[in-house]
């Protein structure tokens, strides 16, 4: 029972990180790059994304964290920070890099756009690695 309920602190942990750094980068400081033509790809933002938005994006961290714990002892690292950092680039190398390469050669996205969610991925995935390691123990 401890082991899921750190589970699901670590998910709802990085859920809420995932959703404040969004609204700070692309929703507020970065948003001039999805003012980039082409603009008719993506939907209007009139308001707070749908609740369907917040549901997918829990169950994708709780597969996060339950990745995590399952790869944990073979990840890496001196510590459980640097194990979690470690973890969290390894998901961005698989998981971002392949998609990012599948937009820009399948998708009218502007260049900046890809640069800047590579970018926004390789700093913010790694932080949610170590905030699921800073919060779920073995």
């Amino acid at each position: 029972m401890i082991i899921i309920s750190r589970l699901i602190l670590a998910a709802v942990a990085i859920s809420v990180f995932n959703v404040i750094v969004g609204m700070i980068t692309c929703g507020g400081v970065f948003n001039w790059v999805y003012l980039i033509e082409p603009t008719n790809v993506w939907k209007p933002m009139d308001s707070a994304p749908p609740v369907f938005y917040f549901v997918g994006l829990f169950i994708v961290n709780i597969i996060f964290v339950a990745i995590f714990a399952m790869l944990n002892k073979a990840i890496p690292g001196k510590n459980k920070l640097v194990k979690g950092l470690a973890y969290g680039l390894g998901v961005w190398a698989v998981g971002m890099l392949p998609g990012m390469l599948s937009t820009y050669s399948f998708m009218t996205v502007a260049d900046v756009v890809i640069v800047y969610w590579l970018i926004w991925g390789l700093v913010v995935v790694p932080l949610k690695g170590l905030i699921v390691a800073s919060i779920y123990k073995n």
